[in-house]
């Protein structure tokens, strides 16, 4: 198991340690100028280790906000005191922040005035079966917030036939919900859909994509496994606040945002026109923003004159490419950008490899055509239920690194 926890600044010294065993052979994670390193010897599982230290960025960013050298030094204290209940001589204890602040506060002192009945519930906490949310929490208002996000990674050929992609998910929710909900998410996942009889035709044909086939997937631990291997419904009780409730990948009928067609023609051995073609395949209600399209450019560029019919280009000669920038457009448009490139004379005889254009966009919708079929909760003590209960979805795609 873990053999020991350091946290190194930007300089490498050490600001936080904590030897288990004499071990070595490292695993690291960082964040802005400070790394998170873990120490072992043995063979252990290396997915465990990066989970676990990726989990302490996240315990230590929900106390103290972001993780940076005058953060960890001026909360050192706090920091020990969460290690000492996070790790258990190198092995992973409870790391579910809601469990953790009932009896480490946020200024790191542990309250000297517990009652019995107090000292019980954290005892529950930590040995329980729900050792994510504690009891006892009270909302005026009961609110539940659910963000599908997906990323798109995508390689098409010039003459516009897909050579590899895959859409990567999250479900991430915001549980603002009093006493001890029950809730149940449903999707259009392939499985429910022919389980439940629903894949017809007609439906087919009017929804557009009815059902999607999900490759893997991933759950926060509240969910209830047994019951998704046998009904296919993610049925958990949430904890407080946000957490990632699900992860998922498919490869499948993959709805693609834009398509990118590109023209590069020679002039000569000191010359290149370009042109680019982007056109939106989505909705026309709907708008994408934040859309950046890079063209590269040989390394022998001398000079670039660009025209575009919207948004703003530049060339960038530090990154041998020419970024064009839209802030939106909306579905089922198309934008171009023309250049005329300049080259200096250059005896190399091999020619232009013509790398990849990249593009950079997001949707407000999922890619991978997934769509929330319900959402339910029911709270069986406090006798509250969905219909009581305000919540929001929202979808979001992004382009993939």
């Amino acid at each position: 198991m873990i053999g020991g926890l350091f946290i190194y600044n930007h300089k490498g010294e050490v600001l936080i340690s904590r030897v288990y065993r004499d071990d070595i052979g490292f695993f690291h994670v960082k964040r802005s100028n400070i790394w998170l390193a873990a120490v072992t010897k043995q063979n252990v599982n290396a997915a465990m280790v990066f989970e676990f230290l990726y989990k302490m960025c996240d315990v230590m960013a929900a106390y103290f906000g972001k993780i940076s050298e005058e953060n960890i030094k001026n909360n050192f204290v706090l920091i020990y005191e969460l290690l000492d209940e996070i790790l258990d001589f190198g092995y992973p204890q409870n790391s579910e922040t809601g469990a953790l602040k009932t009896f480490i506060t946020q200024q790191g002192i542990k309250s000297q005035h517990q009652t019995k009945e107090e000292q019980s519930q954290i005892t529950s906490q930590v040995t329980g079966q729900i050792g994510w949310r504690r009891e006892g929490i009270k909302y005026r208002r009961n609110e539940l917030f659910l963000d599908v996000l997906e990323s798109v990674n995508l390689l098409m050929s010039p003459q516009g036939q897909v050579l590899s992609a895959h859409v990567s998910g999250r479900v991430v929710m915001k549980s603002y919900l009093s006493g001890m909900p029950e809730c149940k998410f449903g999707m259009n996942d392939k499985i429910v859909i022919e389980k439940q009889g629903k894949g017809t035709a007609d439906e087919t044909s009017k929804s557009g994509k009815q059902s999607i086939a999900i490759d893997d997937c991933t759950f926060h631990q509240c969910v209830r496994l047994s019951k998704f291997d046998s009904e296919r419904s993610i049925s958990f009780i949430p904890p407080d606040g946000e957490f990632e409730l699900m992860r998922y990948r498919t490869t499948k009928d993959i709805i693609l945002p834009f398509r990118v067609i590109p023209l590069v023609r020679e002039v000569g051995r000191t010359k290149l026109e370009v042109k680019v073609v982007i056109k939106s395949n989505f909705k026309p209600s709907l708008l994408a923003q934040k859309i950046e399209v890079r063209i590269p450019t040989p390394l022998n560029t001398s000079g670039v004159q660009v025209i575009c019919m919207k948004g703003k280009a530049k060339y960038k000669a530090s990154e041998n490419a020419i970024v064009w920038e839209i802030k939106r457009m909306a579905g089922m448009k198309e934008s171009q950008i023309s250049a005329e490139i300049e080259l200096l004379p250059t005896n190399d005889k091999k020619k232009w490899a013509r790398p990849p254009i990249s593009m950079n966009f997001e949707v407000p919708f999922a890619p991978s055509g997934l769509k929330v079929r319900y959402l339910k909760v029911f709270e069986p003590k406090l006798n509250y239920s969905d219909h009581d209960v305000i919540r929001w979805v929202r979808y979001i795609g992004r382009s993939g690194i």
